[in-house]
């Protein structure tokens, strides 16, 4: 992979911001919620984390969320599976302005 198609890529791994109580619970701890691409690596991921926001970045944790199974009426459906992922940020590195402080 070119350098330019591997700068694409990782323009494309982040989702966006997934924000919940326990997303605000790990902000306090230095972590970031991110949605990222099903297919994107814990490598990938902190490379776009670091590329985009210009921080360091000590660690990253994946989690692959399954998708509920809903009913409208007498059909079902289902949502798509989706990854999250918890990156932990070095010391003295913040995103908040990305993601708008409490």
């Amino acid at each position: 992979m070119s350098n330019a198609a591997h700068q694409e890529r990782l323009m494309t791994v982040i989702r966006g911001p997934h924000l919940s109580e326990k997303s605000h619970v790990a902000a306090e701890k230095n972590q970031v919620v991110l949605k990222v691409r099903t297919d994107a690596t814990k490598k990938e991921i902190q490379q776009a984390v670091e590329l985009l926001f210009e921080v360091k970045v000590d660690g990253v944790q994946v989690v692959n969320v399954k998708g509920k199974t809903k009913r409208f009426q007498q059909s079902k459906g289902r949502r798509s599976n989706w990854k999250k992922a918890y990156v932990k940020l070095a010391e003295g590195s913040s995103v908040e302005e990305f993601f708008g402080a409490d």
